[in-house]
Parts: structure tokens; sequence; C-alpha cells
């Protein structure tokens, strides 16, 4: 046995493990899944940012190039149509998270789910921070229904999930009602008493919290642990690492990108919304607050193709792989890798557990982000890419769009896509005369 064998079987014996308990661990999916199934919301909102000012703000850059404002009049007046989606998406996600992953835990513990995304929505807003008092009219702060409240909505749901579902299925504390009771009624009060003990428990806990922080939970939460973590995501070393691990994880078989959701959009969620808002206040992505975020470092610089840079691997193939089955598949995935569709070529090549490949599709994502960071953060040749931009975004067009129509964006996002051709091309080489000494000694076999 090879030291490439012994290295990928030692790697295989101690993270393919690991990786299978945490897809398979309840809270962990019940994170993860919740900010999927928030995602078409959020992306709807980063659309309509990029919409306004992309399109109709008289310096967009499409509104520039069409010259839009000479033909329909007061042109940024139409912003208004589209700015409220922001309201529904952005701004509450905090709410929508805190529902799905209450539900989401309730649901794998077969518990009422619904209720149970409803009672952690309630207990959310329980230990909310206070009414402010104007003018006798009172006012509830936002600050915390947007990404900066998403670590105690994370921390609810859980446990509101948890405890909905352990008092939920003891016997003492069910209500049955007559079987003439409309099923709703029935459904309520078969979980009556749960809700009434959850939430009274929380409104308890909130309020011995506030002996010591008056700013309640949130505030405490957000000063001790998020505002930290969102700090530790702005270091170009965490995107590395965060991006390190999704690709050794695909590389294994298993799905990178949703083994480390939960960490990653915990870390990059608030930043990622406050550079949105910040466009959408300013209506530019220069000055971004946030400018390291693992969107706008792995998926606008070193995900073309999907992970692992995979559509620089398809474009090497072509032009260097002389392996006809190599070839074909490479020809059947160009068109979905367009558009970062690659399971094509992560299975059908494959590239799990292949020596050869492995090595490239682990660096060619890690050196794009450093291209990418250095053109944004060291020689600031291009703002953040801040805008939000649809996954299925063609490879350098994403850079393009969302850094907001910068030409050098585009720019840069074709240096990646060559530079990730070039790291894939000596390995494409390599395999192409593996498989074709291969397919000689085959050939001679059958002689």
């Amino acid at each position: 046995m090879n030291i490439m064998e012994k290295f990928q079987n030692g790697i295989e014996s101690v993270l393919v493990p690991i990786a299978a308990k945490l897809n398979s661990q309840r809270h962990i999916c019940a994170v993860r899944d919740a900010f999927i199934l928030s995602f078409p919301l959020t992306m709807a909102g980063s659309l309509m940012v990029l919409l306004n000012f992309v399109l109709l703000s008289p310096d967009g850059f499409i509104a520039k190039l069409l010259r839009l404002e000479s033909f329909i009049p007061n042109l940024a007046d139409y912003q208004s149509i589209f700015s409220p989606v922001l309201k529904g998406s952005a701004d509450i996600l905090s709410i929508l998270v805190v529902f799905l992953i209450a539900r989401n835990v309730a649901k794998t513990l077969k518990a009422d789910d619904l209720l149970a995304g409803l009672t952690a929505v309630s207990v959310y807003f329980i230990i909310y921070p206070d009414y402010n008092v104007v003018n006798d009219v009172n006012n509830l702060s936002t600050k915390f229904m947007g990404a900066q409240g998403l670590f105690v909505a994370i921390l609810v749901g859980l446990l509101v999930g948890e405890f909905m579902a352990i008092l939920s299925k003891s016997k003492k504390l069910e209500i049955k009602m007559p079987d003439q009771v409309p099923p709703a009624v029935s459904r309520s009060f078969k979980v009556l008493l749960p809700i009434i003990i959850i939430t009274l428990s929380f409104s308890i806990l909130n309020f011995m919290i506030k002996k010591v922080s008056p700013g309640g939970l949130h505030e405490w939460v957000y000063t001790v642990i998020q505002s930290p973590l969102t700090k530790l995501g702005q270091n170009i070393g965490s995107v590395i690492v965060l991006a390190l691990l999704c690709q050794v994880l695909w590389a294994m078989g298993i799905h990178g990108p949703n083994t480390i959701a939960a960490v990653r959009d915990t870390m990059f969620a608030e930043a990622g919304n406050a550079n949105m808002l910040y466009i959408a206040e300013h209506g530019t992505a220069w000055g971004a607050p946030y400018p390291i975020t693992y969107s706008g470092l792995f998926d606008a610089f070193g995900a073309y193709g999907g992970s692992g840079a995979t559509l620089g691997l398809i474009i090497a193939i072509i032009l260097f792989s002389k392996a006809k089955e190599q070839k074909s598949i490479a020809k059947l995935s160009l068109a979905p890798g367009l558009f970062n569709i690659n399971e094509m070529v992560i299975f059908g090549l494959p590239i799990v557990l292949n020596p050869i490949y492995i090595i490239p599709f682990v660096l060619a994502p890690i050196v794009n982000i450093i291209i990418g960071y250095s053109a944004v953060c060291i020689f600031k040749i291009i703002p953040p890419v801040a805008y939000g931009v649809p996954w299925t975004t063609p490879g350098p067009l994403v850079p393009f769009l969302g850094t907001g129509g910068n030409i050098m964006g585009l720019v840069i996002g074709i240096i990646c896509l060559a530079v990730s051709v070039l790291i894939y091309a000596p390995f494409v080489i390599a395999s192409s005369k593996a498989s074709t000494m291969g397919e000689n000694l085959e050939g001679e076999k059958a002689i």
C-alpha cells in the first residue's frame, strides 16, 4: 500500500464516521435545514437590493449602460416598489429561523411540529427586549429580529423543540377532548399545558436574567457570544478553514456544505445581512462593513462550477485529457457545471476517494479565495462582494454582479477561473496517462 492510499484510508477512517454522525445529529440537522428553508426568502431580499441599485439606481451599472434614466423619468422612485421585500426577509430572519428550528426538532422527535414552531416564536418574543415608550406609544425595536438575534433564535428553537417533545408525550399533561370536538381544537388542547409550562418557564428565566443583565438575554448573548463569533468570521483564516473542511468532506463522499452549514451560517449570517442593509442605504458595496464573508469569498471566487471550483476541472479535461471516458463525462458536465451543479463530476468522474483529483479539488478553491481576498481587502481594486447573487449564477459573473456590476470584479472572476484550470491541468494530464495505461494493459490482456 503506497503513501497516498495510507493517507486516504487514514482520513476516511477518521473523518467519515465523524461527518456521518454530524449529518444525522438532530440539532445540527435542525439548524442546517432551517437556514436552507429560509434561504429563498433571504435570497429574494438580496435580489431586490441588486435590482434596486444595479437597474433602478441612476448610478447602477445596467442603468448607466442602457441609459435608462433618459427614457424612464424618476427612475430611482421605482425602488420603493421592491424595497419592502427586505422587511419580509432579511429583517425578520431570526423569527423565521426560530420557528423552523423548533419545528425541525419536534418533527424529528415525532411531536407536534407546527405548535412547537409557534411556541418558539412566542418564547422568542417573551425574552425579547422591552418596548420603548415614545409619546405613550409602545415601540418594539427591530434590532434582534434580523441576523443580530440569530444565536438566541437557534438556542430558543432547539430548547423549545426538545421541551415540547418531552412534555407533550407526558400523559399527565395531556388534556383529552371529546370526539365531537373539531380536530384543530383537540390538537391545541392536547399540548396546552406543555405550552403554558414552556412559556411561563422562559418568562421566569427572562425575569432572572434581567436582574443581572438589564438588556436581557438578547443583549447578553449578542455581546458575549454572537459578536465575537461574527468578528472571528472577519478573518481570512476562518473562511479558509471552513472551505478546507468542506472540500475534504466532499472528497470523502460527504456533502461538505451541508455538514458545515450550521457553523458557517451562524458565523456569517449577521455580516451578510449587515452588508445587504448597508447597500440598501448607501447604494454601493464600497465601504460595506464586513468585507470578509464566506459567500463573498468562497462562493464568489472559489466555487465556480460548484464546490472544488470544478468548472476549471471540466475545462482542463476538455483541453488536456486524452482519456475518452473522462472527456465524455466532462462534456456532459459542462452545461450543469456552468450553473454550479457538479454532482456528475464529483460522483461520475469520480473525485470522491480519487487520489489524483483530491489535491486540486481542495487546493483550487483555497488559492482563488486568497486571490479574491487580495483583490478586495489588500489591493482594494474591487468592492466587497456584498450583493446577493443566486447560487446558480455562472462563475465569473458572481463577483461581477456581487459587487454591483464592477467590471474589475468580472476580470478577477475570469482570472480565478483560469487559475483553477491551471491548477487542475497537471492532475488531468496525470489522470489521462493513468487511464491510457490502464486501457493498454487491458488490451494486452485481451490479446
